[in-house]
């Protein structure tokens, strides 16, 4: 524990597509790593991913800086550490190649697929929750209301657009990669080099957030 006590930790949590920062209310850290919560920008007219990510990266201040994202939030966080130096990057029920998108969204890619999408259909609630979240119990997704709330067509579309074009090949060191053995989004049998927490699912951020606040300080302090 002395190394969690040495240094100041600048802390940058991602949510995943159209969440907002409260999957991360459960999450609690030593008080030497400052948490920052990051927001979704609208994108532009066609933005590319690198461009948005640029935007994005003017947001990233600080020594020590650890990148969080979650889902389509990981995607976002490696990009940014692509341009910006950080100390860590983890990522939580996310993919860091594209290898490890579901065999779906990689053939979707070579046919663009996500043009054809009905965004209309993630603007009922409960498409939406289950699409981000996995397969739900009723109360389950009335409890997600409060953490869906970038509901955008635009944005929805765009999103989309990014995870199943995303072309990424390798990934740096101090990359960690946390993923449930339940995940229904991006199941798990396509994920190679992680940490896998048992019957987890892609909803883990907050149902696992126990395990987050004891082992996060660790493994964002080892070299």
């Amino acid at each position: 524990m002395s190394l969690i006590k040495e240094k100041i930790y600048e802390v940058y949590m991602m949510p995943g597509m159209a969440a907002n920062p409260l999957i991360f209310e459960r999450i609690t850290l030593p008080n030497n790593f400052k948490i920052n919560y990051l927001e979704w920008l609208m994108p532009l007219d066609n933005e590319k991913l690198d461009d948005y990510v640029f935007r994005f990266s003017k947001s990233i201040v600080g020594e020590n800086i650890v990148l969080i994202g979650v889902s389509f939030g990981g995607i976002i966080v490696q990009e940014i550490a692509k341009i910006k130096p950080v100390h860590k990057i983890i990522i939580i029920s996310s993919v860091k190649t594209s290898k490890e998108l579901p065999i779906l969204m990689q053939l979707g890619k070579n046919i663009g697929a996500y043009r054809f999408f009905p965004v209309n259909w993630l603007q009922n609630f409960e498409s939406l929750a289950q699409f981000v979240f996995g397969p739900s119990t009723k109360k389950k997704i009335e409890l997600y209301r409060k953490y869906l709330s970038v509901r955008d067509k635009k944005y929805l579309r765009w999103s989309i657009n990014k995870i199943t074009a995303w072309n990424n090949e390798k990934y740096p060191d101090n990359l960690i990669h946390i993923h449930g053995t339940h995940d229904l989004v991006f199941p798990s049998i396509y994920i190679k080099d992680a940490i896998f927490i048992k019957k987890a699912t892609h909803a883990m951020i907050l149902v696992n957030a126990k395990w987050f606040n004891d082992n996060l300080p660790d493994l964002i302090c080892k070299n």
